[in-house]
Formats: C-alpha cells, sequence, structure tokens
C-alpha cells in the first residue's frame, strides 16, 4: 500500500522532518539485512486515541534485536515515549500503523564487521487503511499454498522479526499475486502449514480453533497471542499444533491474523472454497471481539491500550 507522509519521523532520539530521515547508501543494513523492525496500530476510541500493545511490539522489537546481537542505543521506555510522540505530533487523531525499526548503520561494510556499526534508530506512523483490501475484513481473501517455503528455524529465527527474513516472505507473496491471489500461505520445512507472507494463520475445524505452534517457522503474532486470549475467553478450544496441508481445503473456517491484516477471513486455498466461502460465524465473533476493543465493547481486562496525550506539540525539530 502507498505509504502517506506525514510531518516528522523519530530519528535517532530527534524529531525530523519527513523527507530528511535518510541513510547512507552503505549503511550495513542496506546491504546485509541486519534490521529488526515492528509494525503497530494506534487506534481512535473513544477515550481519545491509544497504541494497541505498545509494550509488548517493543518488547518484541528488543527481543528480536538481541537474537541477531544489535544492540539498541534507547530503553525500551524511551522508544514506548518516541512511538506516542510521533502519533501526537503527526496529528493521527484518527488512528496510525506506527514502523519502529533498529538497524546497523554506516560504518564498516562487510558481513560480520569487526568494528560492529552504530545502530540507527528510527519510528515513523502514518495513516493506513486494510492491508489485503478494502472489503478483506467482511468478504475473506483468495490465497494460495506457495511453492515457497518458510525457512527452517535453525537457518533463520522466525521469531525475531528482522528484514532479511522477509525475503522469504516476498517471495511468497510475489508468486501469490502473479498467479491471481491476495496472498500465499508457506510451508513449513517438514511440509506443515506455517504461515502467511506476513500473517499468522488460524484454523476452525468442528468448533475447534488451530494455529500452526512456534515449532513450525512462524512469527510469534502480537495479534496472534490477542486471538488466542480472547477465544480462550469466549470458551472456545484453542490449540497450538501441527496442521497439515490437506487441513486447509476441509476446514470450516480460516483466517489470517497481523497488525497490518488485523483479522482477514480466507475465503479460498488454491482455488478450493473454505466452509461457505465467506467469513464464518467464529471469525466473525473473534472480529467484533477484537474491533470491540478499540469502541469499548469488549472491555480492555488485559490493559492493552496505551493511551496518546495528543495535545503534545512538536519539541525542537533537526533541520
Amino acid at each position: 500500500m502507498p505509504i502517506q507522509a506525514t510531518q516528522y519521523i523519530w530519528f535517532n532520539g530527534k524529531l525530523v522532518p519527513w523527507e530528511k530521515a535518510t541513510v547512507h547508501v552503505l549503511s550495513h543494513a542496506l546491504h546485509y539485512g541486519s534490521s529488526v523492525f515492528e509494525g503497530v496500530r494506534a487506534y481512535a476510541t473513544p477515550k481519545g486515541v491509544a497504541i494497541f500493545r505498545l509494550a509488548d511490539h517493543t518488547r518484541r522489537l528488543f527481543d528480536s534485536a538481541k537474537i541477531y546481537r544489535i544492540n539498541v542505543p534507547f530503553t525500551p521506555e524511551q522508544l514506548n515515549a518516541a512511538q506516542r510522540e510521533v502519533v501526537a505530533v503527526n496529528g493521527l487523531k484518527n488512528g496510525a500503523y506506527l514502523r519502529p525499526v533498529a538497524f546497523r548503520g554506516y560504518g564498516e561494510i562487510g558481513v560480520a564487521p569487526k568494528i560492529d556499526p552504530p545502530v540507527d534508530v528510527a519510528v515513523a506512523a502514518w495513516e493506513w487503511g486494510k492491508y489485503l483490501g478494502a472489503d478483506s475484513e467482511a468478504e475473506g481473501v483468495d490465497v494460495c499454498i506457495s511453492s515457497w517455503q518458510r525457512v527452517a528455524p535453525n537457518t533463520l529465527p522466525a521469531m525475531a522479526k528482522a528484514a532479511g527474513n522477509y525475503l522469504s516472505s516476498q517471495l511468497i507473496s510475489m508468486e501469490a499475486k502473479r498467479l491471481g491471489f491476495v496472498e500465499g500461505i508457506g510451508l513449513a520445512p517438514d511440509g506443515t502449514v506455517s504461515e502467511g507472507a506476513g500473517e499468522n494463520l488460524f484454523l476452525v475445524r468442528d468448533g475447534v480453533i488451530h494455529t500452526p505452534g512456534f515449532a513450525h517457522s512462524v512469527l510469534g503474532g502480537i495479534t496472534r497471542d490477542t486471538v488466542i486470549k480472547l477465544a480462550r475467553d469466549m470458551g472456545y478450544e484453542v490449540r497450538e499444533t501441527s496442521i497439515p496441508r490437506e487441513m486447509l481445503y476441509i476446514a470450516d473456517e480460516l483466517f489470517f491474523t497481523g497488525t497490518a491484516a488485523e483479522i482477514t477471513p480466507i475465503r479460498s486455498v488454491d482455488r478450493i472454497t473454505v466452509g461457505a466461502g465467506r467469513r464464518g460465524p467464529i471469525t466473525e465473533k473473534l472480529q467484533k471481539a477484537f474491533f470491540g476493543l478499540f469502541t469499548g465493547a469488549t472491555p480492555d481486562k488485559y490493559n492493552w491500550l496505551d493511551p496518546v496525550d495528543m495535545s503534545a506539540t512538536p519539541r525542537a525539530v533537526s533541520a
């Protein structure tokens, strides 16, 4: 989806004009993928704008950095404050998508430099709609199983949300789009179901909800965890398990989850209709509970909403 530019980006502790947030072409991350990032959403709620599960996203960013030995030169509290700040100073009162990123910058070239390049950190925020299409939330999407597998756990760590890992996702998604599908699903190296190119996957069969476990090359999704908690609170059995490919074809319901995708129904896999070929009843109930967190219809019992003081004004901006 196109990026809608805002006024400011938080870059290495300072607010800079959007167009000035640039990096050197010899930055390490540009050549070797040494970058970790997050996708975070802020929502408009009856009590004002709030960032959803801010602390959990920031914790995952630091976990990813730890796995890849990227030393983030800021504290989690500083990055939480930075995310609130970019929403406020850009006046994103209707909600926003946020992109915090930490990456090895300019200083030394080579796969594993003798002296670590400096680590740069940025946070951007802008308005963003439905990742998989304007009608996807209600109508569902058509997907295929990709010829490209997800990476094995002992090659690239799936639990890290790292730039280099997403080359696999690009292959999966580009292949799907070339074949006329909205998204692709990657299988784990053992042939079982893993996840979408940028989404976790859930399956409903006979009233039981299934999702691939962490051993199947899946990212520990924040929305995935949210849906598991909401579903169990609603009385559903949720199994984190191994799912063979053919179960996708005979599922009663399928849906993607993710910060960008939110909860998106899947209506067909490899042109085989899923269930009735539309959003299923359990998927719809979970969507209602999820989006109810932002309307007040679902109690925020886990304190997932982090309020943003929208009256904040820009501090000194670097030229």
